[in-house]
């Protein structure tokens, strides 16, 4: 089992940048895929990137390549997301997610579906 929390969130004119972070009880962290996904008023929670569970790789969303920025710590158990150059439409409720590595099976990391645990979720609001 594993719990994630979320924090990081908050207000922030749009050109700014905020740091989300996503911590992992547990001790096989390093075990997970990493996700982010984003949920807006009305909308379908979306993907928005994941880092690999050795660190090596990362994937965003067109929305936010060059953009945002996914990292880990696994000293810290801990992902991150940067975000610059903020605009209105990233505003969402901003979910991280664990997936359970299987060695040698691929998974669709964009999917929701292929996570197999979630945190709350932390609030990001964008003014114009």
């Amino acid at each position: 089992q594993v719990q994630l929390v979320e924090s990081g969130g908050g207000l922030v004119q749009a050109g700014g940048s905020l740091r989300l972070s996503c911590v992992a009880s547990g001790r096989t962290f390093s075990s997970y895929d990493m996700g982010w996904f984003r949920q807006a008023p009305g909308k379908e929670r979306e993907f928005v990137a994941s880092i690999s569970w050795s660190g090596t790789s990362a994937y965003y969303a067109d929305s936010v390549k060059g953009r945002f920025t996914i990292s880990r710590d696994d000293a810290k158990n801990t992902v991150y997301l940067q975000m610059n150059s903020l605009k209105p439409e990233d505003a969402a409720d901003y979910y991280c997610a664990a997936h359970l590595r299987i060695f040698a099976v691929s998974f669709d990391r964009t999917r929701t579906s292929s996570y197999d645990y979630w945190g709350q979720g932390t609030q990001v609001t964008v003014s114009s």
